[in-house]
């Protein structure tokens, strides 16, 4: 069969198959060129979820008669005017969009750029271009979509779906953009100028007011990397990626780095099954991100993607870090106090593991297994500092016991209610994590087959793997040989670099053997911490309070559930009618 040139209706519409999926994609890229022109208001309408009619009015620069005869051409852009793909500052550049839109739909364009006499109809099934009326910004109206590709159309699903799909777009290109107002079927409206913490909860729900915690860090390093934007407190959960909204240089994307290192600064303080919160901006070079590398544009590549993943693990850590000086956390005491237990001039030790001992019973082969691992430094000895003259207490004063699972105390006016396991949970866990691993040597290195490629992968993650106690390396071209390990560690050492190969070709590092360090320190914590259950008398409870306090993600166990709660007086009060 002779090779032949495709015409260009068809270079058009095969250029949609992968431009155009669904009604999203349209409204995607047609708000995507109302932002680049400029806009700050930008109204959408979509009707039966898009298959009869999308419509995308700005008011953004608008185009010229010559301009407006270019757009509906392959690959004519304004937004490339230095012809380098690695400088691109804008949100579309490929010149792909329009045309491709006007391939497999009844498209229509008016616009006005301000300088002509009068604006422009451009009816892209003609090509013809004639006077109009309209006099500010540009309007693109895009109807029956897909009914010159039948195909396409009965791939889509219903209505409410696709509508479903459209307002998700919406959402993202809204976070993107605090500044811009957006109007979707005059049902969804997020203002001009909105305070971010306002669209967040706009788009995010309710429920997030007051729980997200702010980042903002910027890399130490020549590399130039910013992230800044809102993350949700460990308590503060879904069941799915939902509410997860992530930016590179403006760009909404879904970008498997930073997905992995959101996962990874949350492991200690959430169920791997439950996703966090997020509205995340990554600012760097343009240089340094590459996103030219699908027709959608979510996908982008970074050119140190270990080091991005690293700068924000380290970043939102730090953020989550925050124990009792977050803003709905904070609650003063209204003078100092002298606890009555604390009658000695100087810190009193309280040996939390001599009270485990006697009301607990951890199973011998977990304790044996920690224990190797960290030696003997595993003791849980607590000082807690006579708090005279001291209002920065935040938990406040002990006041009693509850069902002996429950430590109760008043700061200010305000009861405060602690889960005495999830608190001493949390302090065993950030102690053993701080302690050096104990490294066993082995006589006889264990040799694991793998393929080529997965012992490339593996290797170029070494260095990484050394820190937390595993001493690899290669052993001829298809096995790895582990010559240290953590002691008393006994994995599937095949899965485990099977694991590290696949999140290395993902995301360009791993985080697999700090997630099973993880889960071993977390299992070990909660074996050995006071249980539920447990009389305390006020001196213990005095100490785990002080030193919750003064411990890391203090605000959640390591499963992330809630170690206090605190309610106002006022509100006690008003269950009594004392108003």
């Amino acid at each position: 069969m002779p090779i032949r040139v495709l015409p260009d209706f068809l270079i058009n519409q095969i250029a949609a198959g992968e431009v155009v999926e669904r009604p999203a994609s349209v409204v995607k890229e047609l708000v995507e060129n109302a932002l680049d022109a400029g806009a700050d208001q930008i109204v959408i309408d979509v009707v039966d979820g898009g298959r009869t009619m999308i419509s995308v009015i700005d008011n953004g620069g608008g185009m010229s008669r010559d301009d407006l005869a270019h757009c509906i051409m392959r690959h004519a852009t304004s937004k490339l005017p230095s012809d380098d793909l690695l400088d691109i500052n804008f949100m579309g550049f490929r010149g792909e969009a329009l045309p491709s839109i006007a391939s497999v739909s009844d498209m229509t364009i008016d616009t006005f750029n301000g300088d002509d006499a009068n604006g422009w109809h451009l009816d892209c099934a003609t090509g013809e271009i004639k006077p109009a009326a309209w006099d500010a910004g540009t309007r693109i109206r895009v109807q029956n979509l897909f009914a010159k590709t039948p195909a396409r159309l009965k791939f889509l699903r219903s209505d409410r779906a696709e509508m479903m799909s459209v307002l998700d777009v919406v959402k993202r290109l809204a976070m993107a953009r605090a500044d811009v107002g957006f109007t979707l079927n005059n049902k969804w409206r997020f203002p001009k100028n909105q305070d971010m913490a306002e669209r967040v909860a706009a788009v995010m729900g309710d429920d997030v007011r007051g729980r997200m915690l702010a980042v903002d860090a910027v890399s130490g390093s020549t590399a130039g990397l910013r992230v800044h934007g809102l993350i949700s407190e460990p308590t503060l959960r879904r069941a799915t990626s939902v509410d997860q909204f992530l930016f590179v240089n403006g760009r909404p994307v879904r970008d498997k780095v930073l997905v992995a290192a959101l996962r990874a600064a949350y492991v200690d303080v959430m169920h791997p099954r439950e996703f966090p919160l997020c509205a995340l901006y990554l600012e760097m070079d343009s240089r340094s991100v590459d996103v030219n590398v699908s027709p959608a544009k979510t996908d982008v590549h970074f050119l140190e993607p270990s080091h991005v993943r690293a700068f924000l693990i380290k970043s939102l850590r730090d953020a989550l870090a925050q124990t009792l000086a977050r803003k709905e956390n904070v609650v003063a005491v209204s003078a100092p106090y002298v606890s009555n237990r604390f009658a000695g001039p100087g810190p009193q030790s309280i040996d939390f593991r001599a009270l485990g001992s006697r009301l607990c019973s951890p199973r011998r082969e977990l304790e044996r297994g920690v224990g190797a691992m960290f030696g003997d430094k595993n003791a849980q000895t607590y000082q807690a500092a006579e708090p005279v003259n001291n209002a920065a207490c935040p938990l406040g004063r002990v006041i009693g016991q509850l069902s002996n699972k429950y430590i109760l105390a008043q700061s200010g006016e305000n009861l405060v209610i602690v889960d005495q396991h999830a608190a001493h949970e949390r302090i065993t866990y950030e102690k053993l994590r701080k302690y050096t691993i104990k490294v066993q040597p082995l006589l006889t290195p264990i040799v694991v087959s793998l393929r080529d490629e997965d012992v490339m992968a593996v290797l170029s993650v070494a260095e990484q793997l050394h820190k937390s106690g595993l001493y690899i390396d290669a052993f001829g071209d298809r096995a790895i040989a582990i010559f240290e390990k953590p002691a008393d560690w006994d994995l599937n050492w095949a899965d485990l670099f099977h694991a590290i190969a696949d999140e290395v070709r993902d995301c360009g590092d791993s985080t697999q053997l700090i997630q099973r360090l993880h889960l071993k320190l977390a299992n070990y914590a909660c074996h050995h911490s006071v249980r539920a259950g447990q009389k305390l008398d006020f001196a213990q409870m005095d100490a785990l309070l002080r030193d919750i306090e003064n411990t890391e993600r203090g605000g959640e166990c390591n499963h992330g559930r809630p170690v206090y709660k605190i309610i106002p007086l006022s509100q006690i009060d008003g269950w009594f009618e004392r108003v």
